[in-house]
């Protein structure tokens, strides 16, 4: 991988890692069009790392927040006594879904979820739910009204996230909408909740590509994770600020036009699945 390479790769994970388009999706697809080799689901883990960098300096004074009280519940012994501690300990339960099945479905994940039509199918279906509960949600709720069975939904919808294409910001944000939270406090969320999961996967790969950090591809890796977490940062701030005031169509709309648009591709031979 040259340095090229990693540069855009970063900037494609960094720009679409939060926004819901699915950043593992299109880091099979650049590739793919530029005639690069797919980097592979290691390669995507590790880089977002740098965007789980973003979110950790986003949203610093809140995760220290409740980095705080979740170890004072521990210490009280009494882990929902503020309300906090509470959402703390429903980040950790909301968890609990996307690890279970990442190492049920590992070998899928790394190889025939990374078919680029299964990344088209999963664009267009996760984007018609995700345009039904623009319409449904009454947006009424905020984070101090999320409780463990809100956890436990929008767990399960990052677990679904797995699939190339899903989009891990699309499917919480989604499940959140379903669930009548506003977008900004559906995303926060899902933002949040990217920590455990981020870092569990993340640092566990890294840690099998370890030898290979002090070759040309490790230099390309370390370019690729910072070049994420600048523009991972970045994304962050314009989509809680976007969501204020807009609705989530637009992404709809891209989604739906890059899933027809890579149909195209493979059916006229210039891309393969």
């Amino acid at each position: 991988m040259s340095l090229l390479e990693a540069v855009v790769l970063g900037i494609v994970q960094g720009l679409t890692e939060f926004l819901p388009v699915s950043s593992t999706a299109h880091l099979r697809i650049i590739p793919a069009l530029f005639g690069w080799d797919d980097p592979g689901a290691p390669f995507t883990a590790v880089t977002q790392i740098g965007t789980l960098i973003a979110v950790l300096v986003y949203f610093r004074a809140d995760i220290l927040r409740l980095g705080a009280a979740f170890l004072r519940s521990l210490a009280r012994r009494d882990p929902f006594g503020t309300p906090d501690a509470k959402q703390a300990w429903w980040i950790l339960f909301a968890t609990l879904p996307i690890a279970i099945c990442g190492l049920l479905f590992k070998d899928l994940i790394e190889t025939g979820f990374r078919s680029l039509y299964v990344i088209s199918g999963s664009l267009i279906f996760f984007s018609i739910l995700l345009s039904i509960a623009e319409r449904v949600s009454t947006r009424a709720r905020d984070a101090g009204s999320i409780g463990l069975l809100d956890t436990q939904v929008i767990g399960l919808a990052q677990a679904v996230a797995l699939i190339p294409g899903a989009s891990r910001s699309g499917t919480t944000i989604t499940a959140g909408l379903f669930l009548n939270l506003t977008r900004e406090t559906a995303a926060s969320f899902s933002f949040l909740l990217s920590i455990p999961t981020v870092a569990l996967s993340g640092f566990y790969q890294l840690y099998k590509l370890r030898h290979t950090l002090t070759t040309d591809f490790g230099v390309s890796l370390l370019v690729a994770v910072a070049v994420s977490g600048i523009v991972g940062f970045l994304s962050i701030a314009f989509l809680l600020r976007y969501l204020r005031s807009h609705s989530t169509s637009v992404f709809v709309v891209y989604r739906i036009a890059l899933a027809l648009i890579i149909l195209a591709l493979l059916q006229a031979d210039i891309l393969a699945p």
